[in-house]
């Protein structure tokens, strides 16, 4: 039976049980896509006891309706575009670009605001789990494991609370392994499958990359 999630961290805390698996490896990375899938990914990682980083795409929106993806863009020009969604409205390629040329700008500011000058983790020959607070088109989600795939790790793991069963069905040809705790075959905003989906800050994704990092040192 479908049920909403309280809050990320109830959902962080439910997907991190069905994860145990991956526990106390050496080659284990989580990725949070910032920034309501970090607080997921935290919950993840304290559990495995593994690094905690973020993936920063961004959603490209179509202009009057930016809830609607028609691609998505992540560092180093990678990037996706929707072309069901392209097509059907008519959006010509100056639109795309200017949207892209936005959204890079802060794709930047989020990097040099969470990280500051440090690099981000190093993915090659990592297994790495994926995480956000759930999906719903999967254009950001097919960026960034764009990007990882160019990376070369070992395995993506893609780890998300709520996504529907047909974006499930595909992201299952995309990756070594999904884990979803619930696949409704209507999806609505993600919004919806949370009691509390109040905005994640920027301080608060900072925060917790720099709490699992100090778990860790710790442990």
């Amino acid at each position: 039976m479908l049920k909403r999630f309280h809050s990320r961290t109830e959902a962080g805390q439910i997907l991190a049980q069905h994860l145990t698996a991956y526990a106390h490896r050496e080659d284990l990375l989580v990725l949070g896509l910032p920034r309501g899938g970090v607080p997921v990914a935290f919950e993840v990682a304290k559990t495995l006891n593994a690094p905690l980083d973020v993936c920063i795409v961004r959603k490209l929106g179509v202009p009057g309706h930016k809830e609607l993806a028609m691609g998505a863009i992540a560092g180093g020009g990678m990037g996706v575009l929707n072309y069901d969604v392209i097509n059907a409205l008519g959006i010509d390629r100056e639109v795309i670009e200017i949207v892209a040329a936005e959204e890079l700008q802060e794709l930047q500011r989020r990097d040099r605001t969470y990280r500051g000058d440090a690099p981000p983790l190093n993915v090659k020959n990592k297994t790495v789990i994926l995480i956000d607070d759930g999906i719903a088109t999967g254009s950001t989600m097919r960026a960034a494991i764009t990007i990882l795939k160019q990376q070369q790790p070992t395995k993506i793991v893609v780890a998300v609370p709520v996504a529907p069963t047909s974006t499930y069905q595909e992201l299952q040809l995309e990756v070594d392994e999904i884990v979803c705790l619930q696949t409704p075959k209507q999806m609505s905003a993600i919004g919806f499958w949370y009691e509390d989906f109040s905005q994640t800050t920027d301080e608060e994704v900072r925060a917790l990359l720099a709490k699992q990092s100090d778990l860790r040192k710790l442990s």
